[in-house]
């Protein structure tokens, strides 16, 4: 039994290690540009960007309070995918997590609306489907 809860304790803190190193992998094709965090990433023969912009600088406001906009668009073959459901997760520097679901603005265009409430590398995952299947992205932000 002890043997059996060691090595359960093992497999998942290798799985823990393993997920925040897959994260720390993707960080390639990462920008700023202005206001906006700009990350671009292939998945699936996918062309994912993201934008992460601040409300504020938008001169938008959220009516729940939240601080920032996460858009999202993917491209196959060249052409806009504007047909996809997502979401997308976000985990704080401290673990906390938020989960939105992607609101579909029209031609290709999807975002959500976060609070980003301390400072530090915040993981952000995107799980999304098409006519393909699910595809997966994940990156780093670095919020200051």
């Amino acid at each position: 039994m002890k043997n059996t809860l060691i090595a359960l304790t093992i497999a998942a803190l290798l799985t823990i290690a393993g997920s925040a190193f897959a994260m720390e992998d993707m960080t390639h094709g990462s920008t700023t540009d202005g206001d906006a965090y700009k990350h671009a990433a292939m998945v699936d023969g996918i062309h994912a960007e993201f934008q992460v912009m601040d409300l504020a600088s938008m001169n938008m406001s959220d009516p729940e309070g939240k601080t920032h906009h996460v858009m999202a668009m993917f491209m196959k073959d060249n052409k806009m995918i504007e047909k996809a459901v997502g979401k997308i997760k976000l985990i704080a520097p401290s673990g906390k997590e938020q989960v939105q679901t992607l609101k579909d603005f029209g031609g290709g265009n999807f975002a959500a609306n976060f609070s980003f409430d301390e400072p530090g590398k915040w993981g952000v995952i995107c799980l999304f489907k098409d006519d393909a299947g699910k595809h997966i992205v994940k990156f780093w932000y670095d919020h200051k």
